[in-house]
């Protein structure tokens, strides 16, 4: 592949992103190494670990009509599978520095008991989990082969020195004898080729790792433009569904208001001169429907855009946004990922998903549930993942409507590059999750 270099000359800095394949093939020959350490742990644990699968598959269907507790074992088997394949992804990403998506889990947007059934079957048909369980079955295969060609490198090397023992033969590997003289010979020979099919199995299981665990350049940016396209639709529908919640507001709240003080001071024009009093107390009945508006106001302007979020973060916002809720809020927010408390802040645009997506659930909590109480969770994950849960303990039975406010929260996570999950059974109660990340 060629490289465009631009002369010195120009005053140009250029940088070159080295590909997976070419930052692994970049390490010392102590990667080699590490490698064929790793394939002889997996030669030693991957037929355990792989006949325990077969086997919990094998139990799985044989008990699947006793009782459906065969159901059990293979929902069982899925997590382990997907445990295994997590742990390859890992591993593999781990022993060659290379920068590999952990492998995550696939979510349903359906709540309740059926949503989780839906992610059971995603998960089962995740191609991703499947190559990294191909490639661990694979590495297991060269890890045995590596521990035969251990086994051969250190016998060659003990009959090399057989003719020292004063013995005339020695036994060979397949139950043979050989003359003690062609011993150090064939000592030499084995060892050679013993290193030599190891170092090669090494080499093979990065190539094939490589190859099956790490996406493609042109997988990555496959994936990039499809999350990138994904967020910016739900960029556009969160704005047009919040275009249209404060149309909504201005017209059936502020508006009608509005029109109310312009007919009051009207009216009391009209009685200035003839009757003060009446007129006195119209100005006065106009002043208190002026307020109200102004109120009315701020709380739209606050659902737009929170100034204290900007101000004082994500802890003072929520504890503000508690202290104004109509049903009482438990409020728990720990921000800092080491040592769990204190506050620490994050991206703007994290902080600013998760506080409207928390502030939507504890209105619908008032409004809808007809909850007595709400706690709110929040943390962050990973080191850079911001995490918040809502659960109330109201009636339950919430849903994402096309345009409500549900809606909005979701294409709002959605568009910030994070997760949505809502729980809501018939009769409660109803928890809701949100995952965005963040740069801490």
């Amino acid at each position: 592949m060629s490289r465009l270099s631009l002369p010195p000359y120009l005053g140009i800095m250029t940088t070159q992103t080295a590909t997976p394949e070419e930052k692994a093939t970049a390490r010392p020959p102590l990667r080699i190494l590490l490698t064929i350490l790793h394939l002889g742990a997996l030669g030693v644990l991957g037929a355990a670990i792989l006949g325990t699968l077969s086997g919990l598959f094998g139990a799985g269907l044989g008990l699947l009509f006793v009782f459906g507790v065969g159901i059990f074992l293979l929902i069982g088997l899925v997590y382990a599978l997907f445990g295994l394949g997590w742990f390859e992804v890992a591993r593999v990403a781990a022993l060659y520095k290379v920068p590999i998506a952990p492998l995550g889990r696939r979510r349903s947007t359906q709540s309740g008991f059926a949503g989780w059934i839906r992610s059971i079957g995603r998960q089962t048909i995740d191609g991703r989990m499947w190559r990294a369980l191909a490639n661990f079955a694979i590495a297991c295969i060269a890890g045995a082969l590596v521990l035969r060609l251990i086994w051969g490198l250190v016998w060659s090397a003990m009959i090399s020195f057989a003719p020292l023992t004063g013995s005339g033969a020695v036994a060979g590997p397949f139950g043979n004898v050989i003359d003690a003289s062609w011993a150090p010979l064939l000592g030499i020979l084995g060892v050679l080729a013993s290193a030599a099919g190891i170092i090669g199995l090494a080499l093979l299981h990065r190539v094939l790792s490589l190859a099956i665990v790490a996406q493609s350049r042109e997988a990555e940016l496959t994936e990039r433009v499809r999350t990138t396209t994904a967020q910016r639709e739900g960029a556009v529908r969160a704005a047009d569904v919040e275009r249209t919640r404060i149309e909504r507001d201005l017209h059936d709240g502020v508006q009608p208001r509005l029109v109310s003080v312009g007919m009051t001071l009207g009216l009391a024009h009209q009685k200035i001169d003839e009757d003060p009093a009446a007129a006195k107390e119209l100005i006065s009945e106009a002043h208190t429907s002026t307020k109200a508006a102004i109120t009315e106001l701020r709380q739209l302007a606050r659902g737009i855009h929170a100034s204290v979020l900007d101000d004082r973060g994500l802890d003072a916002a929520l504890s503000a946004l508690a202290s104004r809720s109509h049903i009482p809020v438990s409020l728990d927010v720990r921000m800092d990922p080491a040592t769990g408390a204190g506050t620490q802040r994050v991206s703007r645009e994290a902080e600013a998903a998760v506080y409207f997506a928390i502030a939507e659930s504890l209105t619908n909590a008032a409004k809808h549930s007809r909850a007595s109480e709400a706690r709110v969770t929040v943390r962050i994950r990973g080191g850079n993942t911001l995490w918040a849960r809502v659960e109330d303990n109201g009636m339950g039975g919430a849903q994402v409507q096309p345009g409500g406010g549900l809606d909005g929260i979701s294409n709002r996570i959605l568009a910030a590059g994070g997760t949505f999950r809502l729980d809501s059974p018939l009769g409660g109660p109803t928890s809701l999750e949100v995952n965005v990340p963040c740069a801490s």
